[in-house]
């Protein structure tokens, strides 16, 4: 049997796949991780973002890959070219965790952006492990939707990276 691949999802990043053999992995702190399958075509995605929304009074430039608004949509757009049906999509979430108490509650904002984003697509979400005070590591086999999230030492979790957003602009999201 060929090995799995395993494809680390870094902050900003989403993919999508519909191989059997391949796993996605990342590990979450504030930020949060979308996992979305269609289970009748077998094809999944996952994304990892740092922020929910740009700021109150920010450019629509301002929206880059760091941004749960845009790597959602991506998300969803990369499994449609895939072939999903976007009323066949089934979610799991991940992370939101609020590391540090003395600190902004970025992860309950993470969270609670993820969800109420999906609601509104009505994507129904299946599993959620969110908020908390640690790190996961999150596994996940997009072909068949499945999912191994574990918490791990919070000094596992990424630190969060400033935007190094391009000059301009790299493609078009279809926003819904």
């Amino acid at each position: 049997m060929p090995a799995i691949t395993r494809i680390n999802i870094l902050q900003g990043q989403a993919r999508v796949s519909a191989g059997p053999r391949v796993e996605f992995s990342t590990v979450l702190g504030s930020c949060v991780a979308t996992c979305l399958f269609d289970p009748e075509i077998e094809v999944g995605g996952m994304n990892h973002f740092l922020l929910a929304e740009p700021p109150p009074g920010a450019h629509t430039g301002d929206f880059d890959e760091h941004y749960g608004v845009y790597l959602m949509e991506l998300l969803i757009n990369e499994m449609l070219a895939h072939g999903a049906a976007k009323s066949r999509l089934r979610a799991h979430l991940y992370g939101g965790a609020n590391l540090n108490s003395g600190f902004a509650r970025i992860g309950t904002k993470n969270a609670e952006f993820a969800k109420a984003f999906l609601a509104s697509e009505r994507i129904t979400v299946v599993r959620a492990d969110l908020g908390g005070t640690q790190a996961r590591r999150v596994d996940f086999r997009p072909a068949r939707g499945q999912v191994r999230c574990r918490t791990v030492e919070n000094t596992l979790a990424p630190e969060p990276r400033p935007s190094t957003r391009p000059p301009v602009a790299r493609g078009d999201v279809e926003l819904f």
